[in-house]
Protein backbone atom coordinates (compact mmCIF):
# COMPACT_ATOMS: atom_id res chain seq x y z
CA UNK A 1 0.00 0.00 0.00
CA UNK A 2 1.58 3.68 -1.25
CA UNK A 3 -0.26 7.08 -0.05
CA UNK A 4 1.34 9.82 1.99
CA UNK A 5 -0.38 12.83 0.01
CA UNK A 6 -3.74 14.67 1.44
CA UNK A 7 -4.17 15.93 4.78
CA UNK A 8 -0.54 15.31 6.51
CA UNK A 9 -1.68 15.52 9.96
CA UNK A 10 -2.86 12.26 11.09
CA UNK A 11 -3.36 8.55 9.37
CA UNK A 12 -5.89 5.52 9.65
CA UNK A 13 -6.17 2.34 8.08
CA UNK A 14 -9.29 0.48 9.01
CA UNK A 15 -11.31 -2.76 7.73
CA UNK A 16 -15.04 -2.96 6.94
CA UNK A 17 -16.33 -5.33 9.77
CA UNK A 18 -17.48 -8.23 7.44
CA UNK A 19 -15.73 -8.29 4.90
CA UNK A 20 -12.65 -9.62 3.33
CA UNK A 21 -10.34 -7.32 1.56
CA UNK A 22 -12.41 -4.27 2.19
CA UNK A 23 -10.68 -1.28 3.96
CA UNK A 24 -10.52 2.74 3.87
CA UNK A 25 -7.36 4.31 4.04
CA UNK A 26 -7.26 8.78 5.56
CA UNK A 27 -4.88 10.95 5.67
CA UNK A 28 -6.15 14.06 7.49
CA UNK A 29 -6.14 17.68 7.40
CA UNK A 30 -8.43 18.69 10.63
CA UNK A 31 -10.67 21.96 9.60
CA UNK A 32 -14.10 21.20 11.33
CA UNK A 33 -13.95 19.54 14.75
CA UNK A 34 -10.75 18.16 15.36
CA UNK A 35 -11.62 15.95 17.71
CA UNK A 36 -14.14 13.15 16.60
CA UNK A 37 -13.45 14.19 12.39
CA UNK A 38 -11.02 11.59 11.67
CA UNK A 39 -12.04 9.51 8.85
CA UNK A 40 -13.59 7.37 7.58
CA UNK A 41 -16.72 8.53 9.97
CA UNK A 42 -18.74 6.42 11.81
CA UNK A 43 -21.15 7.15 14.79
CA UNK A 44 -22.66 4.72 17.35
CA UNK A 45 -26.68 5.45 15.99
CA UNK A 46 -25.39 3.51 12.46
CA UNK A 47 -22.23 1.47 12.90
CA UNK A 48 -23.30 0.14 9.68
CA UNK A 49 -22.19 2.97 7.55
CA UNK A 50 -18.45 4.03 7.00
CA UNK A 51 -17.73 7.55 5.58
CA UNK A 52 -15.31 8.62 3.73
CA UNK A 53 -15.22 12.61 1.96
CA UNK A 54 -13.10 15.79 0.97
CA UNK A 55 -14.72 18.84 1.25
CA UNK A 56 -17.77 21.08 3.17
CA UNK A 57 -21.35 20.62 3.69
CA UNK A 58 -22.04 24.74 4.44
CA UNK A 59 -25.53 24.31 5.19
CA UNK A 60 -25.55 21.08 7.33
CA UNK A 61 -26.60 22.40 11.26
CA UNK A 62 -29.34 24.20 8.66
CA UNK A 63 -30.62 20.53 7.84
CA UNK A 64 -29.75 19.28 11.22
CA UNK A 65 -32.29 22.14 12.72
CA UNK A 66 -35.21 21.41 9.60
CA UNK A 67 -34.88 18.08 10.07
CA UNK A 68 -34.14 18.00 14.47
CA UNK A 69 -31.63 15.28 14.23
CA UNK A 70 -29.48 14.79 16.94
CA UNK A 71 -25.52 15.22 16.10
CA UNK A 72 -23.18 13.19 17.62
CA UNK A 73 -20.00 15.18 16.43
CA UNK A 74 -19.70 18.39 15.11
CA UNK A 75 -18.53 17.32 11.96
CA UNK A 76 -20.09 18.39 9.00
CA UNK A 77 -19.97 15.51 7.23
CA UNK A 78 -22.41 13.39 9.54
CA UNK A 79 -25.40 15.28 8.37
CA UNK A 80 -25.15 12.24 5.27
CA UNK A 81 -25.79 9.47 7.53
CA UNK A 82 -28.65 11.71 9.06
CA UNK A 83 -30.13 12.36 5.44
CA UNK A 84 -29.30 8.35 4.12
CA UNK A 85 -31.39 7.00 7.24
CA UNK A 86 -34.08 8.91 6.25
CA UNK A 87 -34.46 8.36 2.85
CA UNK A 88 -34.34 4.64 3.83
CA UNK A 89 -31.35 2.90 4.18
CA UNK A 90 -29.86 0.27 1.48
CA UNK A 91 -27.23 -1.92 3.14
CA UNK A 92 -24.59 -4.18 1.29
CA UNK A 93 -24.04 -1.13 -1.30
CA UNK A 94 -20.85 1.26 -2.05
CA UNK A 95 -21.88 4.96 -3.32
CA UNK A 96 -18.85 7.22 -4.97
CA UNK A 97 -20.03 10.60 -5.56
CA UNK A 98 -17.83 13.74 -6.94
CA UNK A 99 -19.24 17.77 -7.07
CA UNK A 100 -20.74 19.58 -9.91
CA UNK A 101 -16.95 21.04 -10.80
CA UNK A 102 -14.80 18.13 -10.46
CA UNK A 103 -12.79 20.91 -7.83
CA UNK A 104 -12.28 17.98 -5.39
CA UNK A 105 -10.26 15.19 -6.87
CA UNK A 106 -11.32 11.30 -7.37
CA UNK A 107 -10.11 8.25 -9.33
CA UNK A 108 -10.81 5.14 -9.65
CA UNK A 109 -9.22 1.19 -10.75
CA UNK A 110 -11.11 -1.40 -11.13
CA UNK A 111 -11.50 -4.77 -12.96
CA UNK A 112 -14.65 -6.82 -14.86
CA UNK A 113 -14.04 -9.25 -11.73
CA UNK A 114 -15.34 -6.35 -8.90
CA UNK A 115 -12.29 -5.47 -7.87
CA UNK A 116 -12.23 -1.76 -6.89
CA UNK A 117 -10.12 0.89 -5.64
CA UNK A 118 -10.83 4.70 -5.05
CA UNK A 119 -8.09 7.41 -4.20
CA UNK A 120 -8.20 11.39 -4.17
CA UNK A 121 -4.35 10.98 -6.25
CA UNK A 122 -3.86 9.05 -9.19
CA UNK A 123 -0.72 8.17 -8.70
CA UNK A 124 -1.79 6.02 -5.60
CA UNK A 125 -3.40 3.46 -7.31
CA UNK A 126 -1.00 3.30 -10.74
CA UNK A 127 0.84 0.87 -8.64
CA UNK A 128 -1.91 -1.39 -7.51
CA UNK A 129 -1.37 -4.75 -8.91
CA UNK A 130 -4.07 -7.30 -9.94
CA UNK A 131 -3.83 -11.07 -11.08
CA UNK A 132 -6.43 -9.95 -14.14
CA UNK A 133 -4.96 -7.63 -15.88
CA UNK A 134 -0.93 -6.81 -15.84
CA UNK A 135 -2.00 -3.08 -15.20
CA UNK A 136 -5.05 -1.22 -14.12
CA UNK A 137 -6.42 1.85 -15.84
CA UNK A 138 -6.49 4.60 -13.48
CA UNK A 139 -9.79 7.02 -14.50
CA UNK A 140 -11.12 9.88 -13.33
CA UNK A 141 -14.73 9.97 -11.91
CA UNK A 142 -16.78 12.27 -13.88
CA UNK A 143 -17.41 15.67 -12.02
CA UNK A 144 -21.89 15.79 -11.22
CA UNK A 145 -21.84 12.04 -11.09
CA UNK A 146 -22.44 9.92 -8.43
CA UNK A 147 -22.01 5.97 -8.81
CA UNK A 148 -24.12 3.32 -6.88
CA UNK A 149 -22.44 -0.20 -6.42
CA UNK A 150 -23.33 -3.95 -4.84
CA UNK A 151 -20.84 -4.44 -2.13
CA UNK A 152 -20.46 -8.56 -1.99
CA UNK A 153 -19.15 -10.68 1.18
CA UNK A 154 -15.65 -11.18 -0.38
CA UNK A 155 -15.25 -6.96 -1.02
CA UNK A 156 -15.94 -7.34 -4.40
CA UNK A 157 -18.41 -4.89 -6.35
CA UNK A 158 -20.97 -5.04 -9.16
CA UNK A 159 -22.30 -2.00 -10.76
CA UNK A 160 -25.61 -0.79 -10.59
CA UNK A 161 -26.03 2.47 -11.87
CA UNK A 162 -24.25 5.59 -12.99
CA UNK A 163 -26.48 9.00 -12.34
CA UNK A 164 -25.96 12.43 -13.73
CA UNK A 165 -27.62 14.45 -10.18
CA UNK A 166 -25.98 18.12 -11.50
CA UNK A 167 -25.06 20.31 -14.27
CA UNK A 168 -23.40 23.63 -14.21
CA UNK A 169 -25.92 24.74 -17.03
CA UNK A 170 -29.05 23.68 -15.17
CA UNK A 171 -30.66 27.01 -15.15
CA UNK A 172 -31.47 27.98 -11.45
CA UNK A 173 -34.72 29.65 -10.22
CA UNK A 174 -33.35 32.79 -9.76
CA UNK A 175 -32.18 33.28 -13.01
CA UNK A 176 -33.56 36.46 -14.01
CA UNK A 177 -31.90 39.13 -15.99
CA UNK A 178 -34.45 41.81 -16.98
CA UNK A 179 -32.08 44.17 -17.16
CA UNK A 180 -27.82 45.02 -16.68
CA UNK A 181 -28.96 46.54 -13.15
CA UNK A 182 -30.91 43.31 -11.81
CA UNK A 183 -27.94 41.21 -13.32
CA UNK A 184 -25.18 43.24 -10.90
CA UNK A 185 -27.54 43.45 -7.98
CA UNK A 186 -27.81 39.62 -8.46
CA UNK A 187 -24.39 39.10 -8.96
CA UNK A 188 -23.11 40.92 -6.06
CA UNK A 189 -25.61 38.98 -3.74
CA UNK A 190 -25.16 35.34 -4.94
CA UNK A 191 -21.00 35.90 -4.44
CA UNK A 192 -21.58 37.72 -1.49
CA UNK A 193 -23.22 34.71 -0.43
CA UNK A 194 -20.83 32.27 -1.98
CA UNK A 195 -18.41 33.69 0.11
CA UNK A 196 -20.17 33.75 3.06
CA UNK A 197 -20.98 30.23 3.32
CA UNK A 198 -17.28 29.36 3.31
CA UNK A 199 -17.00 30.66 6.67
CA UNK A 200 -17.67 27.37 8.31
CA UNK A 201 -14.39 26.86 9.95
CA UNK A 202 -12.32 25.51 13.57
CA UNK A 203 -8.52 27.35 11.56
CA UNK A 204 -7.80 30.43 11.08
CA UNK A 205 -8.49 31.90 7.14
CA UNK A 206 -6.21 33.44 4.72
CA UNK A 207 -6.55 34.06 0.97
CA UNK A 208 -4.60 34.24 -1.88
CA UNK A 209 -3.60 37.20 -3.55
CA UNK A 210 -1.94 37.48 -7.02
CA UNK A 211 -3.58 41.37 -7.60
CA UNK A 212 -5.58 40.03 -10.38
CA UNK A 213 -9.50 41.00 -10.35
CA UNK A 214 -10.48 37.90 -9.09
CA UNK A 215 -8.09 36.93 -5.82
CA UNK A 216 -8.66 40.46 -5.12
CA UNK A 217 -12.49 40.38 -5.29
CA UNK A 218 -12.38 37.60 -2.77
CA UNK A 219 -9.77 38.96 -0.58
CA UNK A 220 -12.05 42.59 -0.17
CA UNK A 221 -14.71 40.70 0.54
CA UNK A 222 -13.45 37.91 2.49
CA UNK A 223 -11.86 40.85 4.80
CA UNK A 224 -15.20 42.19 5.17
CA UNK A 225 -17.17 39.34 6.17
CA UNK A 226 -14.80 38.25 8.97
CA UNK A 227 -15.16 41.66 10.19
CA UNK A 228 -19.03 41.74 10.29
CA UNK A 229 -18.41 38.36 12.00
CA UNK A 230 -16.11 39.56 14.74
CA UNK A 231 -13.27 37.54 13.83
CA UNK A 232 -10.34 38.32 16.01
CA UNK A 233 -7.34 37.66 13.75
CA UNK A 234 -6.19 39.91 10.95
CA UNK A 235 -6.76 38.25 7.29
CA UNK A 236 -3.45 36.77 5.86
CA UNK A 237 -3.50 37.57 2.34
CA UNK A 238 -0.26 35.72 -0.01
CA UNK A 239 1.26 36.49 -3.02
CA UNK A 240 4.63 35.07 -4.95
CA UNK A 241 6.56 36.34 -7.73
CA UNK A 242 9.45 37.46 -8.55
CA UNK A 243 11.45 41.20 -7.46
CA UNK A 244 9.27 43.71 -8.70
CA UNK A 245 6.95 41.44 -10.86
CA UNK A 246 3.55 42.69 -11.93
CA UNK A 247 1.56 40.23 -9.35
CA UNK A 248 3.48 41.34 -6.46
CA UNK A 249 3.03 45.50 -7.49
CA UNK A 250 -0.54 44.91 -7.61
CA UNK A 251 -1.33 42.48 -4.58
CA UNK A 252 0.38 45.59 -2.67
CA UNK A 253 -1.92 47.64 -3.98
CA UNK A 254 -4.56 45.64 -2.88
CA UNK A 255 -3.61 44.40 0.91
CA UNK A 256 -3.05 47.96 1.37
CA UNK A 257 -6.19 49.10 0.31
CA UNK A 258 -7.97 46.55 2.10
CA UNK A 259 -5.86 46.22 5.14
CA UNK A 260 -4.83 42.92 5.37
CA UNK A 261 -1.53 41.59 7.17
CA UNK A 262 0.35 40.85 3.49
CA UNK A 263 2.71 38.09 2.90
CA UNK A 264 5.09 37.55 -0.01
CA UNK A 265 7.19 34.92 -1.26
CA UNK A 266 10.09 36.48 -3.26
CA UNK A 267 12.33 34.10 -5.40
CA UNK A 268 14.58 33.99 -7.99
CA UNK A 269 15.10 30.90 -10.86
CA UNK A 270 16.95 28.84 -8.92
CA UNK A 271 15.33 29.22 -5.88
CA UNK A 272 11.86 28.56 -7.80
CA UNK A 273 13.29 25.23 -9.29
CA UNK A 274 14.19 24.40 -6.11
CA UNK A 275 10.99 24.63 -3.72
CA UNK A 276 8.25 23.29 -6.10
CA UNK A 277 7.34 20.96 -3.93
CA UNK A 278 7.49 23.38 -1.07
CA UNK A 279 4.57 25.65 0.07
CA UNK A 280 5.02 28.13 1.87
CA UNK A 281 1.87 29.46 4.02
CA UNK A 282 1.67 25.97 5.87
CA UNK A 283 5.49 26.00 6.99
CA UNK A 284 5.62 29.99 7.65
CA UNK A 285 2.02 31.02 9.01
CA UNK A 286 -1.29 29.23 10.99
CA UNK A 287 -3.18 30.03 8.06
CA UNK A 288 -5.20 26.43 7.34
CA UNK A 289 -8.46 27.83 5.50
CA UNK A 290 -7.34 29.13 2.30
CA UNK A 291 -9.45 31.16 0.07
CA UNK A 292 -8.72 31.62 -3.96
CA UNK A 293 -10.10 33.44 -6.67
CA UNK A 294 -9.37 30.29 -8.71
CA UNK A 295 -11.94 28.81 -11.37
CA UNK A 296 -13.48 32.67 -12.17
CA UNK A 297 -11.30 32.43 -15.53
CA UNK A 298 -13.28 29.21 -16.64
CA UNK A 299 -16.55 30.53 -15.53
CA UNK A 300 -16.41 34.15 -16.90
CA UNK A 301 -14.26 33.59 -20.25
CA UNK A 302 -11.55 35.48 -18.82
CA UNK A 303 -8.47 34.11 -20.33
CA UNK A 304 -7.17 36.20 -23.12
CA UNK A 305 -8.16 33.64 -26.07
CA UNK A 306 -11.81 34.48 -25.19
CA UNK A 307 -10.67 37.61 -27.26
CA UNK A 308 -10.23 36.00 -30.80
CA UNK A 309 -13.68 34.24 -30.58
CA UNK A 310 -15.98 35.81 -33.79
CA UNK A 311 -19.28 35.50 -32.12
CA UNK A 312 -20.66 35.39 -28.28
CA UNK A 313 -21.99 31.60 -29.45
CA UNK A 314 -18.87 30.74 -30.34
CA UNK A 315 -17.24 31.67 -27.18
CA UNK A 316 -20.46 30.10 -26.00
CA UNK A 317 -18.97 26.63 -27.47
CA UNK A 318 -15.22 26.92 -25.64
CA UNK A 319 -15.93 28.03 -22.44
CA UNK A 320 -5.33 19.59 -6.31
CA UNK A 321 -1.77 19.66 -4.23
CA UNK A 322 -3.21 22.04 -1.16
CA UNK A 323 -4.69 19.79 0.94
CA UNK A 324 -0.89 17.69 0.39
CA UNK A 325 0.54 20.55 1.81
CA UNK A 326 -2.01 21.10 5.36
CA UNK A 327 -3.93 23.91 3.09
CA UNK A 328 -8.09 23.57 2.55
CA UNK A 329 -8.54 25.58 -0.19
CA UNK A 330 -12.08 27.39 -0.98
CA UNK A 331 -13.32 28.64 -4.26
CA UNK A 332 -16.44 30.96 -3.86
CA UNK A 333 -16.25 31.41 -7.33
CA UNK A 334 -17.20 27.61 -8.50
CA UNK A 335 -20.38 28.39 -5.84
CA UNK A 336 -22.96 26.34 -7.82
CA UNK A 337 -25.68 29.08 -7.54
CA UNK A 338 -23.58 31.86 -8.44
CA UNK A 339 -21.79 30.10 -11.18
CA UNK A 340 -25.29 28.49 -12.48
CA UNK A 341 -26.71 32.22 -12.05
CA UNK A 342 -23.53 34.06 -14.11
CA UNK A 343 -23.93 30.30 -17.25
CA UNK A 344 -27.58 31.55 -17.20
CA UNK A 345 -26.90 34.74 -18.67
CA UNK A 346 -27.10 35.92 -22.54
CA UNK A 347 -23.71 35.06 -24.45
CA UNK A 348 -23.21 38.34 -24.99
CA UNK A 349 -23.40 39.43 -21.42
CA UNK A 350 -20.03 36.97 -20.96
CA UNK A 351 -17.93 37.73 -23.72
CA UNK A 352 -15.19 40.15 -23.64
CA UNK A 353 -16.36 43.83 -24.39
CA UNK A 354 -14.76 47.00 -25.47
CA UNK A 355 -11.75 44.76 -25.41
CA UNK A 356 -12.08 43.89 -21.44
CA UNK A 357 -12.85 40.00 -20.42
CA UNK A 358 -15.28 39.57 -17.40
CA UNK A 359 -16.74 43.19 -18.09
CA UNK A 360 -19.62 42.24 -16.47
CA UNK A 361 -18.31 41.65 -13.44
CA UNK A 362 -16.30 44.49 -13.19
CA UNK A 363 -19.12 46.76 -13.77
CA UNK A 364 -20.73 45.02 -10.58
CA UNK A 365 -18.14 46.27 -8.38
CA UNK A 366 -17.55 49.74 -9.98
CA UNK A 367 -19.07 51.55 -7.48
CA UNK A 368 -18.14 49.34 -4.21
CA UNK A 369 -14.48 50.73 -3.85
CA UNK A 370 -13.92 47.35 -2.80
CA UNK A 371 -10.68 47.05 -4.38
CA UNK A 372 -8.43 50.02 -6.37
CA UNK A 373 -10.00 51.27 -9.65
CA UNK A 374 -6.84 50.61 -11.23
CA UNK A 375 -6.78 46.79 -10.44
CA UNK A 376 -10.70 46.60 -10.71
CA UNK A 377 -10.17 46.98 -14.41
CA UNK A 378 -6.52 45.55 -14.97
CA UNK A 379 -6.10 43.57 -18.09
CA UNK A 380 -5.87 39.40 -17.20
CA UNK A 381 -1.76 38.44 -17.06
CA UNK A 382 -1.03 34.88 -17.81
CA UNK A 383 0.20 33.35 -14.49
CA UNK A 384 4.03 33.06 -15.56
CA UNK A 385 3.96 36.63 -17.10
CA UNK A 386 2.96 38.06 -13.79
CA UNK A 387 4.60 36.17 -11.20
CA UNK A 388 8.47 36.72 -12.69
CA UNK A 389 10.29 39.87 -14.39
CA UNK A 390 9.64 41.04 -17.86
CA UNK A 391 13.29 39.97 -18.43
CA UNK A 392 11.96 36.29 -18.32
CA UNK A 393 9.13 34.56 -17.89
CA UNK A 394 8.47 31.66 -15.11
CA UNK A 395 7.14 29.78 -18.53
CA UNK A 396 10.28 29.84 -20.53
CA UNK A 397 12.42 29.14 -16.69
CA UNK A 398 10.67 25.87 -16.24
CA UNK A 399 10.68 25.07 -20.13
CA UNK A 400 14.78 25.25 -20.06
CA UNK A 401 14.62 23.65 -16.97
CA UNK A 402 12.59 20.27 -18.14
CA UNK A 403 14.54 20.38 -21.35
CA UNK A 404 17.61 19.79 -19.19
CA UNK A 405 15.84 17.06 -16.92
CA UNK A 406 14.32 15.44 -19.49
CA UNK A 407 16.01 13.81 -23.19
CA UNK A 408 14.62 12.04 -26.30
CA UNK A 409 15.88 8.89 -24.55
CA UNK A 410 13.73 9.10 -21.18
CA UNK A 411 11.08 9.97 -23.43
CA UNK A 412 11.65 6.38 -25.69
CA UNK A 413 11.39 4.83 -22.66
CA UNK A 414 8.06 6.50 -20.69
CA UNK A 415 6.08 4.03 -21.36
CA UNK A 416 6.72 1.53 -19.21
CA UNK A 417 6.78 3.95 -16.13
CA UNK A 418 3.78 5.43 -17.07
CA UNK A 419 1.18 2.70 -18.56
CA UNK A 420 -2.00 4.99 -17.72
CA UNK A 421 -1.22 8.10 -19.38
CA UNK A 422 2.04 8.24 -22.04
CA UNK A 423 4.10 11.54 -21.73
CA UNK A 424 4.04 13.55 -24.96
Amino acid sequence: MKIAHRGPDAFLFENVNGYTNCCFGFHWLPVVDQLFGMQPIRVKKYPYLWLCYDGEIYNHKKLQHHFEFEYQTKVDGEIIFHLYDKGGIEQFKVFLGRDTYGVRPLFKDGTEDGFLAVCSEAKSLITLKHSMTPFLKVELFLPGHYKVLDLKPNGKVASVEMVKYHHCRDEPLHALYDSIETVKNNLRILFDNAIKKRLMMDRRIGCLLSGGLDSSLVAAILLKQLKEAQVQYPLQTFAIGMEDSPDLLAARKVAKHIGSEHHEVLFNSEEGIQVLDEVYIRKNTDSVVIFSGEGSDELTQGYIYFHKAPSPEKAEEENRTTAAHGLELRVPFLDHRFSSYYLSLPPDMRTPKNGIEKHVLRETCEDSNLIPKEILWRPKEAFSDGITSVKNSWFRILQEYIDHQVDDAAMASAAPNFPSVLPK
